[in-house]
């Protein structure tokens, strides 16, 4: 019996084994391949949106209001009427009679030392008054003088002048009296002095000013 070489069998055998591996290892990659396409054909699945946070607006600056600027503003002075004479709280010694001054109206005449006019609560304001004009006539052969004075009628004088003869009883002129500053709310007082109980002066208004 003729018996086959060990290294025939062997060698044949081999390469028996070599084909099929070489088979089975074609088919693994074919059946791979499949594999991949059939993985890269799968639409990946869609991962979740994670939301992002908007950065968040700067507020806008609100630019600090100014601060208020202390203003001192000055009071406005008063505009004084012009007291008239014969419309005074009180007449004391003085009688009113009609004017031939410009206007018209009344005056208070027959004044002699010791008469007096009294004004309630006149205004003065904040700011100071400092002077009075008053509206006298005069026909007297001497010379006497009006004096302003506050809240009494004795209290010192604040203000006064002198007034001689105009020209005659119904010659009227205006004559300025220096005051002392005076604010506020007084009772006026306008008093007369002259150097005996004769009659001389007739008054129709008195205007403070400044």
């Amino acid at each position: 019996m003729d018996h086959r070489s060990p290294n025939v069998y062997r060698t044949r055998s081999w390469t028996a084994r070599r084909r099929v591996l070489t088979s089975l290892g074609g088919v693994a990659l074919v059946l791979l391949g499949y594999g991949l396409g059939r993985w890269q054909d799968t639409p990946a699945e869609a991962l979740p949106q994670v939301p992002v946070a908007a950065p968040a607006s700067a507020a806008p600056a609100t630019s600090a209001a100014p601060a208020p600027v202390a203003t001192t503003e000055k009071p406005k002075p008063i505009e004084y009427a012009a007291l008239q004479a014969e419309s005074a709280t009180e007449l004391a010694g003085v009688e009113a009679q009609d004017t031939e001054d410009e206007g018209g109206g009344q005056n208070i005449g027959w004044i002699n030392r010791n008469d007096h006019l009294r004004f309630d609560n006149f205004e003065f304001g904040e700011v100071a008054a400092t002077k009075a004009k008053v509206r006298v006539a005069s026909g007297a052969g001497i010379t006497g003088r009006l004096e302003i004075r506050l809240d009494s009628k004795d209290s010192a004088p604040v203000g006064e002048v002198s007034v001689s003869n105009t020209g005659g009883w119904q010659v009227w002129r205006t004559d300025t009296a220096a005051l002392q500053p005076v604010t506020g709310v007084h009772t006026v007082f306008v008093t007369f002095a002259a150097v005996d109980d004769s009659e001389f002066l007739n008054v129709n208004w008195i205007q403070f000013g400044r």
